[in-house]
């Protein structure tokens, strides 16, 4: 990754007037302001709701940089401005959690009537998002294959509004062709979103492959610290106004506090991710290497089915993958599992600590079939050493026999 040094005062107060930044350091500088702040290095917390104005022409004309607390405030903006850099769209919301910004973001997009194509591999509570209340509402879906790529033009009907992906796939790390499902979504006028939580935009920016809406769930790797929920929509200059738009009529917010500590995760991003990268593939190749390991579900190993697509588009990996073990009963995984000390077992991930979950597909695919040969964990690989990893992990493989 390239660094930058430069001493011009611009930098000084967070902004900055030279050649274009390494993502890393856009990562540290973006949406700061020290100079507004008396000098303070982060955005202050401001709580609040009432935003005085100061004649009845203000108020009426909403002059003022703030009107009403949900709709912005210093911490906020801090946030998403430093996000739209980050992602490269014509701007970001925040929203309470990853699921929220999926179910905002397609109600912004979609009318009654319209047509979805979701990927089949989606995070589930996504998928119910579409099964239970766009249904609801009149909007059709149907799943398809992750790995369908340019032939996804033949499922368009003349109603298909959106194109939603998810690539990685959400447990079984399927890579989607991104580039050439775009193209052929553009082809037809059809809007594409896609979740990139396992990649984030330091990985990949999926608006520089064409997507108009990118969403994280800033829970994650945002947070790092596994102590909030945060979602985010990054959307292009066309879609950008139905997206504020929604996000403003429906009256979501986030709380200052949490978009504080996001705030704060975020500078950390980036050096926390190449630690997630460089352990996750350690732990990744010795459990390859294990004889009760049936496969590898990582698309960074060169022996993953997606590995050409994640080495022509992505820029790393982060610490999610799935293992498919050889048949065991369950109870044998179970005590595998629960014989882990340095693993705790709990959804969620892109903390500083490491967490598996069993998981099985079979029960709410329709597009495709999860014929995985085996028991299925997920594991996330955390900031601890990988040598103290691996030696839980052997520990608790020998509980499996």
């Amino acid at each position: 990754m390239a660094g930058h040094s430069g001493n011009d005062n611009k930098n000084k107060s967070g902004g900055h007037n030279g050649p274009p930044l390494a993502t890393a350091t856009e990562i540290v500088v973006a949406g700061r302001d020290p100079a507004r702040f008396d000098g303070f290095v982060n955005v202050p917390v401001v709580r609040g709701s009432t935003v005085l104005s100061p004649t009845v022409a203000d108020m009426e004309g909403h002059t003022g940089r703030y009107s009403y607390g949900r709709r912005g405030s210093p911490t906020l903006e801090g946030l998403e401005t430093a996000l739209t850099k980050l992602e490269g769209g014509a701007g970001v919301v925040l929203t309470p959690s990853g699921l929220s910004a999926v179910g905002l973001a397609l109600l912004a997009l979609l009318d009654a009537g319209d047509h979805l194509l979701m990927v089949d591999t989606v995070y589930q509570p996504s998928r119910r998002i579409c099964t239970a209340q766009l249904r609801r509402l009149g909007i059709a879906t149907t799943f398809y294959d992750p790995l369908v790529g340019a032939d996804i033009a033949g499922l368009f009907r003349e109603n298909t509004r959106a194109v939603f992906m998810e690539s990685p796939g959400s447990q079984s790390f399927e890579m989607q062709d991104v580039p050439a499902i775009v193209a052929a979504a553009r082809a037809r006028g059809v809007t594409t979103l896609m979740d990139n939580t396992w990649a984030t935009p330091y990985f990949f920016r999926p608006h520089d492959f064409g997507v108009d809406v990118s969403i994280q769930a800033g829970t994650k790797y945002l947070g790092g610290h596994s102590d909030l929920n945060l979602g985010t929509i990054s959307a292009n200059a066309a879609l950008w106004p139905r997206i504020k738009g929604a996000y403003s009529d429906l009256g979501i917010t986030v709380a200052p506090e949490d978009a504080f500590l996001a705030a704060r995760g975020l500078r950390t991003m980036a050096v926390r991710l190449e630690r997630h990268q460089e352990s996750a593939l350690k732990v990744a190749r010795w459990l390859a290497a294990r004889p009760e390991v049936l496969s590898v579900l990582h698309p960074a190993l060169p022996e993953h089915p997606g590995h050409a697509i994640w080495q022509r588009d992505f820029k790393g990996s982060s610490g999610l993958f799935s293992i498919i073990l050889k048949p065991a009963p369950k109870s044998a995984v179970d005590a595998f599992l629960d014989s882990l000390g340095l693993f705790g077992l709990g959804y969620s991930w892109g903390g500083f600590e490491s967490l598996a979950i069993p998981f099985d597909c079979s029960t709410y695919r329709t597009a495709t079939q999860w014929a995985a040969g085996g028991p299925a964990v997920r594991f996330h690989i955390g900031l601890e050493d990988p040598a103290d990893l691996i030696a839980d992990l052997e520990r608790g493989l020998a509980k499996l026999a």
